[in-house]
């Protein structure tokens, strides 16, 4: 499948997150009519939790739709994904990917260096059609581990990272605030990470061990925060490095924090905050691994488990697998 000489006949999917953030449905509005008057657009809002998911499954059964652009937060994004590539990735047939940014962070779609504004995005993402630019992402899969508790949990896509154990759990906390009315704002994040680490029991010693083949096992990790692209986070403005190394053209990255006691906790906090495209958390306690392709996360006790910001419940084993060149975007 190839982009059409004259955008205008190109067939394209708009999936609108109606409770996306940071777009108004006036802004909605705007940006659907400056799509539409570029190409054959179909626009579908999302009317429940996995709607998403299911539109990017029909879009990849389709014989003839081209485009599909996810306006929505990075929650929106995850669910289109898996969608496009219910049938494994397959970057010359399926149709690509296009993101107007409308959440509170937009991880993903600042990673691919879109301005963070759905209006500017919009008009970057049409000049990128018009000028036929787009890349070739790499995307993480984890799934269940085979002999295990969690064998028969599916295999899902992330875009951007994933983590087992201390930041899953801030997530699952900051998704409960929000389900209580609470505006998803950085000082809520903030708060619920001093939160999780006062109630974290396993903060002296961690109960993750990493398994890769062929190597020895990382054990007694904290804190695992698996990379798929840097930064991997916001900070409002701030881009926050956990692994700078990691990149959409690789396999996964990993940080592993094998202790969270006070001192190491404001010292990590502060070299995040600080970190750069060059140098992200170091120290005695802290591991960084950089390209895998495979590998395993193992807890002694079930822990909290996220992807791409949203909390998927406790976990005792997850198996990872980097998948280069899974998917095409427009840039």
């Amino acid at each position: 499948m190839c982009l059409a000489g004259n955008v205008l006949r190109m067939r394209a999917l708009l999936v609108v997150n109606p409770a996306a953030t940071t777009t108004s449905a006036r802004t909605r509005d705007v940006l659907i009519h400056a799509l539409a008057s570029e190409m054959k657009l179909e626009v579908v809002t999302t009317e429940y939790r996995g709607h998403a998911r299911d539109l990017g499954r029909r879009a990849a059964d389709s014989d003839d739709m081209e485009l599909v652009v996810a306006l929505g937060g990075d929650g929106t994004v995850n669910e289109v994904v898996n969608g496009l590539l219910h049938g494994g990735p397959d970057p010359d047939r399926l149709p690509r990917l296009a993101v107007v940014p409308g959440g509170s962070t937009n991880v993903f779609a600042r990673a691919l260096g879109l301005p963070n504004d759905a209006v500017e995005a919009t008009g970057a993402i049409l000049d990128a059609l018009s000028n036929r630019s787009e890349r070739t992402v790499g995307l993480g899969l984890a799934a269940g581990t085979p002999g295990t508790d969690d064998e028969s949990v599916p295999a899902r896509w992330f875009t951007f990272c994933a983590g087992l154990g201390f930041d899953a759990g801030v997530v699952g906390r900051v998704e409960q605030q929000r389900e209580r009315g609470k505006r998803s704002t950085h000082a809520l994040y903030v708060r619920q990470v001093v939160r999780q680490f006062l109630d974290e029991p396993h903060r002296r010693r961690g109960m993750i061990t990493l398994d890769r083949p062929g190597e020895k096992p990382v054990k007694d990790l904290v804190l695992s925060i698996v990379c798929n692209t840097a930064p991997y986070s916001y900070l409002g403005n701030r881009p926050l490095y956990a692994s700078p190394g990691a990149s959409f053209d690789t396999a996964l990255d990993v940080l592993g924090l094998s202790k969270l006691s006070t001192p190491a906790v404001a010292r990590y906090a502060t070299q995040l905050l600080n970190s750069t495209p060059d140098r992200g958390p170091h120290g005695r306690h802290a591991v960084s691994l950089h390209d895998l392709t495979d590998f395993t996360l193992q807890s002694k006790v079930p822990l909290p488990f996220q992807m791409d910001g949203d909390h998927l419940g406790l976990r005792t084993s997850v198996t990872f697998t980097g998948v280069r060149r899974a998917l095409r975007v427009i840039v």
